[in-house]
């Protein structure tokens, strides 16, 4: 390990405002099997535990397993055409990402949307920013684990002491904890901002406010 400075993002609801495009395609699924579509609020509290259980909540109780797999591989398989039409950067962030690179810390991504939507996501919308993204799969599992995390710190050369993880949401929080890695979380995702205090006191609400807390840490 070597001394180089790193930040971990969450993905949906950190850097990138997803929702509406999650919507589109649950309730693609859903309509495809004979099941009542979501509203988007609804779908806002399925999302944070990965797509297979944003599938579950979706179809609710009642559902067989083999029900849930149909609709995931339909969610998916228009999930991966569709990904682009709404979702976009939040404000600030692709400025606040090349700040901190221009100040040589290195960006990585943990989700827990599945892998290969992760990397296609980074790679259209920040490119060469991010150095390494990571979302489920066999090989990761899920946050709160920290295996994500522990793989990230690995490929980037960096030390638990160098980085500090991001996120919107109760889960990113206790993932940060696993990790032993300080968080900060941010406001303008998908959890409320009350509920974040309570268990983060570094809650930034701008991207302003979130270079100026990172760089505050770091001491750069």
């Amino acid at each position: 390990m070597c001394d180089m400075k790193c930040v971990i993002f969450d993905l949906d609801g950190t850097l990138l405002y997803t929702l509406d495009d999650l919507l589109n395609a649950t309730n693609y699924a859903l309509e495809q099997l004979g099941f009542k579509k979501r509203t988007l609020y609804e779908v806002k509290s399925f999302v944070g535990d990965g797509v297979s259980k944003l599938i579950e909540r979706a179809l609710g109780s009642n559902c067989t397993y083999d029900i849930m797999r149909e609709c995931l591989d339909i969610f998916k398989d228009y999930y991966s055409k569709n990904a682009y039409k709404c979702t976009k950067p939040y404000d600030g962030i692709i400025s606040a990402l090349q700040f901190l690179r221009a100040k040589n810390i290195k960006i990585a991504v943990n989700s827990n949307k599945y892998d290969s939507a992760v990397k296609s996501l980074c790679k259209n919308y920040f490119g060469e920013l991010i150095s390494i993204a990571l979302g489920e799969s066999r090989d990761c599992p899920r946050k709160p684990c920290p295996d994500g995390v522990n793989k990230i710190l690995e490929y980037l050369k960096s030390n638990k002491d160098q980085a500090i993880y991001v996120g919107d949401s109760l889960i990113d929080v206790q993932t940060a904890k696993n990790a032993q890695l300080p968080c900060i979380s941010v406001s303008w995702g998908y959890c409320d901002k009350n509920i974040l205090i309570k268990s983060n006191a570094n809650v930034v609400n701008n991207a302003d406010e979130l270079v100026k807390k990172i760089c505050c840490m770091f001491n750069v």
